[in-house]
């Protein structure tokens, strides 16, 4: 699922060849990191450590989307509807290639080498001239300005929030492209560029991109191809033996499968059913019941059907019911904290989830930007300032979620919810909270996505015990995604980022999230309608750091604000990443630490085979 139009610029279409004098400290690298730290991988090196070089290629693998429901169009660059993530990962090629096991270092594809103003102004990129697209037409800097320039004024709102410290793009050459920057205040904007994917100006001119591009197979620059689409319900991707990067260091044992093909499933149900009989091969659950004893089956125990957690020292993202500011009532901080205690996380893990998840209590899980500890001197003094402006707990607590003894009976929670809620102007009439003007307290829980029945109804009933009345309303995906644009619901279930992807290494992204200026945004992923100028503060130098050190200080800094500001009710997280696949491939002995991995693997049976039969030959799941 995917997160507009403004004037072409003109120095993207016309080249400029004069000569631009460099800084005697600027250099060519092959990689580059958000504060000029030394990469893991040094300039000679041969392949990434999360990957077998030697893996075979050949074969197939058919997985399950990541999104619940049909695609309504191919290209996941616009705000639409529903994409195909397999687009960007597998068909276009980026300038640089994000390694999985660092927080953010990005190593040349496209760009053969990438230069940095020492002093953050700019950001030059060599392309390689043996990159084409899958025509063979060569990938020149005109592409790249040609691809900045639709991604700024037809693609999502977050490449505009991405990309939004650009101030101009200059081709110095055929292969030489040069961005520059309005301000040296944005760390990662290098490197956010240094991953764009590059469209081909000469086939995309003559389509509709603001639309999604409808179901035709792009053209692309990366290891796969698209070979068949069923619209909204399949696609399929084959590789290219021809593919210009195949022996790159950076893409030596990674797409080692012939055919990817991605079904799009509206029942999780009907999908694990499917995988159980062997109709695909990999699936990443998102239930904790689903996980624990919604495969069993002859082939689980046999093990043709495997079960395994990856990436188990991946950070988390962050999830949670988000309330919108934009509701009066939620407006209040007390309310929103009274609302937050009345969840029974404690009692809904072992009831329904097999007590198979943590509670969440940072916006940052898992990592080391969560606020976790009191502050320590440096935030403080980054602090300090707001005194006043945020609440004053993030100077003296640590904050923790609310916790109980996972009876069911959470009498102690609603009386201090009620505690609250009475000190907010809310009292008590006819076995109903009503405020001062005689309005019953009552909102609507979105439900977009199907499958949050089972935790939400306890929810609505502790709720109404103490005259709070909750309405659970279902709708389909397209009207879901009109009304999360619109910000018309009370309460919905939300991630950040939205592709549950965690954030490891923060930059401007904060601002789409959190940010004022994204407060109503169609496309924007501020799900509290959030205009908050000290989390503001906090975002400016947490993407204006100069070192990793200062901005996780920032990060921890804003992690405080946000929770004790009660903007979600903060729901949990797995140890890893659940998956189920058919016992039919190879894995690498040692995976990426921030990713799953998938593109690492490669085939060893046509079939599954039983455990038996490989005798325990099959790598362990990391």
């Amino acid at each position: 699922m995917s997160a507009f139009f403004l004037p072409l610029l003109r120095s993207l279409w016309v080249p400029v060849l004069s000569c631009v004098c460099l800084s005697a400290n600027a250099a060519p690298s092959q990689a580059m990191t958000v504060y000029g730290e030394a990469p893991k991988y040094p300039a000679n090196f041969q392949h990434f450590d999360f990957v077998n070089p030697q893996a075979p290629k050949g074969g197939s693998l058919t997985r399950s989307s990541m999104e619940i429901g049909q695609f309504n169009y191919i290209s996941p660059y616009v705000d639409q509807g529903t994409g195909v993530a397999g687009i960007d990962q597998w068909v276009y090629s980026p300038l640089a290639f994000r390694s999985l096991d660092e927080p953010y270092t990005v190593y040349g594809l496209v760009a053969q080498t990438m230069e940095r103003d020492p002093d953050g102004l700019w950001v030059r990129f060599y392309l390689n001239p043996k990159a084409r697209f899958a025509d063979d037409t060569p990938i020149t800097a005109q592409d790249v300005a040609f691809t900045y320039n639709t991604l700024m004024t037809k693609g999502s709102l977050s490449y505009r929030m991405l990309y939004g410290e650009v101030k101009d793009v200059v081709i110095e050459g055929p292969l030489q492209v040069r961005f520059d920057f309005k301000s040296d205040q944005n760390r990662t904007l290098a490197l956010d560029l240094a991953s764009m994917r590059i469209l081909p100006q000469h086939w995309w001119q003559s389509r509709d991109f603001s639309n999604g591009g409808g179901f035709e197979a792009p053209l692309g620059s990366g290891p796969y191809t698209v070979s068949r689409v069923d619209p909204g319900r399949s696609i399929t991707f084959e590789r290219n033996k021809n593919w210009w990067g195949k022996d790159l260091p950076v893409s030596k044992g990674l797409y080692n499968f012939d055919r990817l093909s991605v079904n799009f499933y509206s029942d999780t149900d009907v999908a694990r059913e499917l995988l159980k009989a062997g109709a695909f091969d990999y699936n990443r659950e998102f239930s904790a019941t689903g996980f624990s004893i919604g495969y069993e089956s002859p082939s689980l125990k046999d093990g043709r059907l495997q079960k395994g957690i990856f990436a188990k020292d991946k950070p988390g993202a962050a999830q949670g019911f988000a309330f919108n500011l934009q509701n009066p009532f939620f407006q209040d901080r007390r309310v929103r904290q009274a609302l937050s205690l009345l969840w029974d996380f404690e009692w809904t893990n072992k009831q329904m989830m097999r007590n198979f998840y943590v509670r969440q209590q940072s916006y940052w899980p898992k990592s080391e930007m969560a606020a976790t500890a009191l502050p320590d001197a440096r935030e403080l003094q980054i602090l300090e300032p707001l005194r006043g402006k945020v609440p004053d707990e993030v100077f003296t607590q640590i904050y923790a979620a609310p916790k109980t003894d996972g009876s069911g009976y959470i009498r102690d929670k609603q009386l201090q919810a009620l505690a609250l809620l009475k000190e907010a102007g809310w009292t008590a009439h006819n076995n109903t909270l009503v405020n001062a003007q005689g309005e019953p307290l009552r909102f609507t829980f979105l439900d977009g996505q199907g499958g949050f029945d089972r935790m939400i109804l306890p929810y609505k009933r502790t709720l109404s015990q103490i005259g709070i009345t909750m309405d659970i309303r279902k709708i389909d995906s397209a009207q879901y995604i009109n009304r999360l644009n619109a910000r018309d619901y009370d309460m919905i279930v939300v991630g950040f980022p939205r592709n549950g992807q965690p954030i490891v290494s923060p930059g401007r992204e904060m601002y789409d999230m959190y940010g004022s200026r994204s407060a109503t945004q169609v496309g924007a992923s501020n799900a509290f309608v959030l205009r908050d100028p000290a989390v503001d503060s906090l975002i400016d130098g947490l993407v204006q750091a100069n070192s990793r050190d200062d901005m996780v200080h920032y990060a921890r800094a804003l992690d405080r604000v946000l929770q004790w500001g009660y903007y979600m009710i903060p729901n949990y997280y797995s140890v890893g990443t659940p998956t189920v696949y058919q016992n039919r491939f190879g894995m690498p002995p040692s995976g990426p630490k921030f990713d799953e991995g998938l593109d690492t693997w490669w085939e060893v049976s046509k079939t599954a085979q039983t455990n038996a039969a490989v005798s325990g030959t099959t790598s362990e799941a990391q």
